[in-house]
């Protein structure tokens, strides 16, 4: 086996982990926005009538969040951070993956760009579908993050809840709040980070 085609092999690898990945990172984007759409199902604070000027309050904010000076604001959040951090830690746990996949993503086709790959359906199927796999798999998980109404309040409450209990927000929450903040227009930004991979996408297809 040459260098190149071992290295190959290895991009390979790496496509089909990362294809996992993702579709578990989609799932769990799926329940999310299934849970949160229906009330029966919804975290139940989200509904409280109390809690009104405090889901306002950091919808406006986010992610740009003063918990300590903002008391009047978020006094139903202070009185319930426990349970919020209980409630939410696996819904934030999944916003932070996306983050992550999304971070590894750019990383493979950076490397794949940078290895000059030659796709062609016809001689190397396996590693092609696999890269067109992980395009589309990516574009999903974006586009259904972007659809979920409530992911600026699950993830602003969660880390103000997080702040409240330990003096300071969670270390993810300045990177997550951007990203969240960057796919508001979600197919403006995925053009604009497809553009440097269009040749490699234009050989697959």
């Amino acid at each position: 086996m040459s260098l190149t085609s071992a290295y190959q092999h290895k991009l390979a690898e790496k496509l089909t982990i990362l294809n996992d990945r993702g579709q578990g990172v989609l799932i769990r984007m799926y329940n999310i926005k299934k849970t949160c759409s229906d009330p029966k199902s919804k975290p139940p604070f989200l509904l409280e009538k109390s809690m009104e000027p405090s889901l306002k309050y950091i919808n406006k904010k986010f992610p740009n969040i003063d918990v300590r000076n903002s008391t009047q604001h978020l006094g139903p959040v202070h009185r319930e951070k426990a349970e919020i951090i209980r409630f939410l830690t696996n819904y934030y746990q999944s916003f932070v993956d996306v983050m992550e996949f999304r971070d590894h993503v750019y990383e493979l086709l950076n490397t794949i760009d940078a290895c000059q790959c030659h796709f062609d359906i016809n001689l190397n199927f396996d590693f092609t579908r696999s890269y067109l796999d992980l395009i589309v798999t990516y574009t999903s998980v974006i586009l259904l993050l972007s659809r979920i109404e409530d992911r600026r309040i699950l993830i602003g409450m969660y880390n103000c809840a997080h702040e409240m209990l330990h003096g300071h927000g969670d270390p993810s929450f300045a990177r997550l709040g951007q990203m969240v903040l960057e796919y508001d227009h979600p197919l403006k930004k995925l053009t604009e980070e497809f553009g440097p991979h269009t040749k490699a996408v234009s050989g697959a297809l």
